[in-house]
């Protein structure tokens, strides 16, 4: 972990927004094969009083411990999800657009230290926005590498919480469904797949669509996210 922490160092502080939680050691730092971005850190990482300074599933409140238990129950080792936010300083609100745009530099160095990385998980609105913000900018940047991402609801209690049970667990299967899917990819035997040179190539013709899950429209929004499979494989590209 010393890569990704000295990398959080050097962002130091934004503005008037306290710094970035470090990622505790237990974590498989840049050999990790699996991202998963949220909004902001918390107020159990990131917050001055009563904080443990760590982005972790091992926090002490309930939307880490539910992220634990999501990522368990799909077969995954959460040491393997390196835990990361959209606006990676500390606000304890949700981010603007101006802030989330601020995000994106810093997620593009964050993936730069992380060779083996597979699948990006994102939860939430605001990490949607975020994230979309970077493919704007940094498509190539997926494509090249192989990686696929998949958008799912956040895990916080305002996020799962409604009056109908049954919506409240369409909600859960959503995240459950996104984490299996994003299982797979990470124990796959090889990947992404490469050239005799050990390069993945990207394709631009035998298009095929390797899956897809049902987008959900996310609580307190108006848009719809989809969580979808997307993956640039040898000889093929994802065609949305």
């Amino acid at each position: 972990m010393a890569t990704i922490n000295r990398f959080i160092d050097d962002l130091g502080g934004q503005d008037e927004a306290g710094g970035s939680p470090y990622i505790p050691p237990m974590y498989r730092g840049v050999d990790a094969l699996a991202l998963s971005i949220s909004r902001d850190p918390g107020p159990k990482a990131g917050g001055a009083k009563g904080s443990s300074g760590f982005l972790s599933v091992e926090n002490d409140d309930q939307t880490a411990e539910r992220m634990g238990k999501f990522l368990a129950g799909a077969g995954i080792d959460y040491r393997d999800v390196i835990p990361w936010n959209a606006y990676p300083w500390f606000i304890n609100a949700n981010p603007n657009t101006e802030q989330l745009q601020a995000g994106v530099e810093p997620l593009l160095r964050l993936l730069g230290l992380m060779p083996r990385l597979r699948a990006v998980l994102v939860h939430g609105t605001a990490a949607d926005k975020g994230w979309r913000l970077f493919q704007r900018e940094h498509l190539d940047v997926l494509e090249e590498r192989g990686i696929i991402w998949l958008s799912t609801y956040h895990t916080s209690r305002q996020a799962l919480q409604t009056r109908d049970p049954v919506e409240c667990e369409m909600r859960e299967a959503h995240i459950r469904n996104t984490c299996a899917l994003a299982a797979s990819v990470m124990h796959a035997c090889s990947w992404p797949a490469a050239d005799s040179d050990g390069v993945p190539r990207r394709r631009g013709l035998d298009r095929r669509r390797v899956g897809a899950a049902e987008g959900v429209r996310l609580p307190g929004g108006s848009k719809s996210v989809f969580s979808t499979f997307h993956c640039w494989m040898r000889g093929a590209t994802q065609n949305e």
